[in-house]
This record gives structure tokens, sequence and C-alpha cells, in this order.
């Protein structure tokens, strides 16, 4: 039986892409948005579920945002994400039948966990301070799909990606992720003509990112084969220093000034990298380098903000 599927946060970065993959491989989907449900109101989220009658949902649905977004609203981030994750999960339990993918964060991951990071590590110690809040919502949204798988049936699978990037990011240049605010923050330093670029930190810490797309290929993948696993990394296994991905974003922009980093500010954790073993054992491999990636989501940046 082909799958009908609901795809929660379909105009987002993660959402766009899965439901451009799925649907150009022919699945029956919904593609779920502000304009026709309002995830707050479980009510809506019921009905949405009952009219539809998925087998599959994909809950891509999150608030979301970078350091200092996270550090500054951190009672809307963990309240609106419970509120989304809660709502969803809930009104799936009459429906035993319904398979979830749940989108979860590498920043549920204990700020000390060992690197590269295996799904073991969750829970093992104190979180990163500034993004806990979001970390404890997505946390949450685990151990209710686990209760759900335990106490109703239902099929839960949490995917943990590492940092994503993409077309249809926020490319806000102070509530957004590092690529697309670095992006954003030099495309318009290269219309100034400025000579100079500035970068908090020293450039050293290293960080893995993933194409967006690669992520939606691996929930595919996951689905097509039929993969029963509790939690499930995913990750490119490609490190970049900040130094490295600044020079990379550069070229790809075209700014001709000089790089700055401030040593004053903070750099954040050393080193983050995902253990991605399992998912790479199961057959699946991320496609896109760094190079590729950026110079789509840069092009799209051009085309659309």
């Amino acid at each position: 039986m082909s799958k009908k599927i609901i795809v929660f946060g379909s105009k987002g970065l993660v959402g766009t892409s899965v439901t451009k993959i799925f649907s150009e491989a022919g699945y029956d989907i919904f593609a779920s948005s502000r304009k026709d449900t309002d995830l707050f109101k479980i009510d809506q989220v019921k009905n949405l579920i009952e009219e539809f009658k998925p087998n599959l949902i994909i809950n891509a649905a999150a608030k979301v945002g970078g350091i200092y977004a996270n550090d500054t609203l951190r009672t809307e981030f963990l309240i609106e994400n419970l509120k989304i994750n809660t709502n969803i999960l809930e009104s799936c339990i009459p429906n035993t039948n319904i398979e979830i993918i749940n989108l979860g964060s590498s920043c549920i991951y204990p700020l000390d966990a060992k690197n590269p990071i295996a799904e073991s590590s969750i829970m093992s110690g104190v979180l990163e301070p500034t993004n806990s809040p979001y970390a404890m919502a997505k946390l949450t949204a685990i151990e209710l799909g686990r209760s759900l798988n335990i106490q109703y049936g239902h099929k839960v699978t949490n995917l943990m990606p590492t940092n994503l990037y993409g077309p249809h990011d926020n490319f806000d240049e102070i509530n957004s992720h590092v690529i697309p605010g670095l992006i954003s923050r030099m495309h318009k330093s290269k219309l100034n003509k400025d000579n100079e670029f500035s970068i908090w930190g020293t450039g050293k810490p290293l960080r893995e990112f993933l194409f967006v797309d690669d992520l939606a290929y691996a929930i595919k993948f996951i689905v097509e084969n039929n993969i029963e696993t509790d939690l499930i990394n995913v990750g490119s296994n490609e490190e970049v220093s900040i130094l490295e991905l600044a020079k990379e974003i550069k070229s790809v922009v075209g700014f001709e000034g000089e790089l700055i980093f401030d040593s004053t500010k903070p750099d954040g954790n050393p080193r983050k990298l995902l253990d991605s073993t399992l998912l790479n054992s199961k057959g699946w491999n991320a496609k896109t380098n760094l190079s590729d990636g950026l110079e789509i989501t840069y092009n799209w940046f051009k085309e659309n903000i």
C-alpha cells in the first residue's frame, strides 16, 4: 500500500525539501502549514489527521533560530516547541497504524559528549546552556515518542540531524544559524564593498554541516527500507573549521575583503561531530559536499531574498 504522508512544518527548511522529494517519488502528500492547521490548537491537528488518514507523519515543525534567538527567547522556544510536539504526538494516540518520523536536533546531546557523538550519549550529561530550552523540548518529544511506542505500539523514529543548511533557510542576520547568517552578512558586505568582514571567535572550532536535501533523502531511505530504530544520527561525516567555512562562503559569495576573527568573542564547543555509523551501515551516505551545497544555497538566496 502506498503511504499517505502528512508533513508538518512543510514550509520550513526541512519540510520544504521533504515535501519536494517525497512528492517527486509519487507519494500522496499533505503539506501542512500555518494556513491550514494551527499546531498550537490540538483540535485542528486531530481534525487534519482524522480527515487525511495518514499512515506516516513526518514532524518537521519547530520554532528554530541561532544562538542569539535561542538564548534571548528561551521561554518562547521551550513553550512553543513543547506545544507543537505534544499536540502532534498526542493526536496520533488513537491511530496506532500511524508511523512517526520525528525530527530532533544534535543540540540534544550533552555539552561534553565524546566526539564523534553516538546516539547512546543522549541524556548522559549537561546540555549546552544557550539552547537548553530548545533541546529540552526536543528531548521531551523523543521521550513522548518512546512512550507512544511502548504503551500503544506506534512505530516512532527520532532523527538527530547535524547542522543543516540549504534553500528556504532563515537568512536573518541576527536570528539565523551560522551558514545562512554568514551568507546574508557577507553578501551585504560585498554589495557595500567593505574591506573587512568580522566573525566571532578564533575560527578554530570544528563543525559538521549537512545539506538539507541529503536529510530528506535519508528520511526517504529510512521509510522505504523499513529501518526500525528509536534514535538515529544523520550527519555528513565532513568536518570543517569555522575559518574554512568562512573561506568557502567568501569564495561562493565573491566577497573580496579580508576576514577578521574577533577572538574576544566566545568560540563555543571546540568540536561537534555526529557518529552516523548506524545509518551509514544501513547503506545511506550524504551525497552533497559543502562547496556544492553552499553554491546551491547562495544561488537560491540571491533569487529569493
